[in-house]
């Protein structure tokens, strides 16, 4: 018995006696061999548990499910819990997923639990692909919650996305726990999970390696916990990157608490476009941090600006104010481990640091502030800017 299948057995005990009706995907023409299409069986088992008037249960058991694009559409009539056994797999043309921004989307879902088990997106020829060539298709994320509210995901492995691994978009009250995203850190736009327009997002107890952000936040995002969550590789816990457009919904009350970062390009990262915008970020904790070896541990960059494309000569209309960054301690990779480089028009207010101590080769690490403005106490980074 694999260590998953031991691990999600006693969900199963305490699920499957709640759902008063069970989908089985192979009754409904669903092969676990990795190789038959089984998109339309699990859509005509979804079909099934979205018009129960029953709490229902879908269940995909052992094996692997060829899975190609496909939507879960709701609302449905009642409660539904997806338990995964088995590993849904994507075609290995990737184009056949790569030309759809999603691969598997679950739509206006309410009061749904997604438990356990793996996908795998079989990514690396995408990547090749936009390596080598500019002709390449847009690329899948390859779990997206739209439009939803009440929703658990819990226990799911994700490796080898095209893109992001989990995107959450406009959705209220999200749970996502004890998750593993796995990526090599070369892939390029593999972030862990993203979250746009939503409110309520609670991350824990999850191990995310990516070629990409570990978690991005997005415009729009509003009392976010992220808990005991380990990143690397990866670029970070990122808020960002803001200021795409000139209307903007704002980034506030986010709490980053109890991480670990290992190997990352960074830890704690708030990024804005160099150009006008009216968005913010505001409200937002980091506590009780530990970096190993990361490039920045600490960033606020409202310079950026790819390629000086759309935005040189600019400066980042976001408002950055109220920022705690709380027992940080651990190892820069770089000499300088706290760099605040604030839009000029724009500058940081509030920023806060309190006994962060973090070391370059063995000794105090320094750091750099430009346009910010706050307070400091017990800190063992040299420089002392704010």
């Amino acid at each position: 018995m694999s260590k998953n299948i031991a691990y999600l057995l006693p969900l199963l005990l305490i699920i499957l006696p709640s759902a008063n009706a069970v989908y089985n995907v192979l009754k409904y023409g669903a092969k676990p061999d990795g190789i038959t299409d089984s998109t339309k069986p699990f859509l005509n088992a979804w079909d099934s548990a979205c018009r129960s008037v029953k709490p229902a249960q879908i269940y995909v058991p052992r094996g692997r499910y060829l899975l190609k694009v496909v939507v879960f559409n709701g609302p449905c009539r009642n409660k539904i819990v997806f338990t995964i056994i088995g590993t849904l797999v994507a075609p290995l043309d990737y184009q056949v997923i790569g030309s759809s921004p999603h691969w598997i989307l679950f739509n206006e879902v309410v009061e749904f639990s997604l438990y356990g088990g793996a996908i795998d997106a079989r990514g690396a020829a995408f990547w090749a692909c936009k390596t080598i060539h500019k002709s390449c298709p847009q690329g899948a994320r390859s779990l997206k919650f739209n439009s939803g509210r009440n929703i658990v995901i819990s226990g799911l492995k994700s490796i080898n996305s095209q893109m992001a691994h989990i995107v959450i978009n406009a959705c209220n009250n999200v749970m996502v726990r004890r998750v593993t995203l796995i990526a090599p850190d070369q892939s390029p736009n593999t972030d862990g999970i993203h979250m746009e327009a939503s409110t309520g997002v609670t991350i824990t107890g999850s191990s995310i390696g990516t070629g990409d952000d570990c978690i991005s936040i997005g415009p729009g995002s509003r009392n976010v916990l992220i808990d005991k969550v380990r990143c690397g590789p990866g670029h970070g816990i990122s808020i960002g990157s803001l200021a795409k457009t000139l209307k903007e919904e704002g980034v506030q009350g986010v709490i980053v608490k109890n991480a670990v970062f290992t190997g990352s390009q960074n830890g704690l990262r708030i990024k804005s476009w160099a150009r006008a915008s009216n968005g913010f970020v505001r409200g937002v904790v980091y506590q009780n941090i530990v970096m190993n070896n990361v490039k920045n541990p600490i960033i606020i960059d409202q310079r950026y600006c790819p390629s000086n494309s759309g935005c040189p000569n600019q400066h980042s209309g976001i408002k950055i104010s109220d920022v705690t960054y709380q027992n940080i301690r651990g190892t820069s990779a770089t000499p300088l481990a706290v760099n605040f480089h604030c839009s000029k028009t724009n500058p940081c207010s509030g920023i806060k640091l309190l006994n962060v101590k973090l070391t370059y080769q063995s000794r105090p690490a320094q750091s750099s502030c430009v346009n910010a403005a706050g307070t400091s106490s017990g800190v063992g980074v040299t420089g002392g800017c704010l």
